[in-house]
């Protein structure tokens, strides 16, 4: 179940890089990009899940429970920002983004007028997910049955 977990957390990992590259080089990152994804929320759910990655490799190493813990615990907060971004992202796919921001009148946005995350691909955003939760609970039942 512990190598299952590392492969559903590469999976994730994988499509989360993805989406990652995509928003960079769609303009995510422009000043005056009309991102709803902010920064600080992209790059702590990128740093912490890339950091219980690492710490998961660790206890299949060592078989530390603690380690075990650990990465549950960083999980969490990545599934938190993880829905932040969801939510966030529906708004932009629905077209409710882009309409506010004609209504107010704010002139061309950049990249074209669309929001960077616009372009993620509605497979990739659920696969994400879907390997996230997988490896959420994949996780917690390592954890407490060692």
């Amino acid at each position: 179940m512990e190598v299952t977990a590392l492969v559903t957390w590469l999976v994730t990992a994988l499509g989360g890089f993805y989406m990652l590259s995509t928003w960079i080089s769609r303009g995510g990152l422009a000043p005056g990009s009309t991102s709803r994804l902010p920064k600080p929320v992209i790059f702590g759910h990128f740093l912490l899940a890339a950091t219980g990655l690492v710490v998961w490799i660790i206890y299949l190493a060592t078989d530390s429970q603690a380690l075990a813990w650990t990465a549950l615990i960083l999980l969490i907060p990545v599934a938190l920002l993880g829905l932040t971004m969801f939510a966030r992202w529906l708004g932009v796919t629905r077209g409710t983004h882009v309409a506010a921001h004609a209504a107010v009148g704010a002139g061309t946005p950049a990249g074209g007028g669309e929001p960077a995350e616009r372009s993620f691909p509605v497979p990739i955003v659920l696969g994400h997910g879907l390997f996230a939760v997988i490896t959420l609970v994949l996780v917690l039942v390592a954890a407490v049955s060692d």
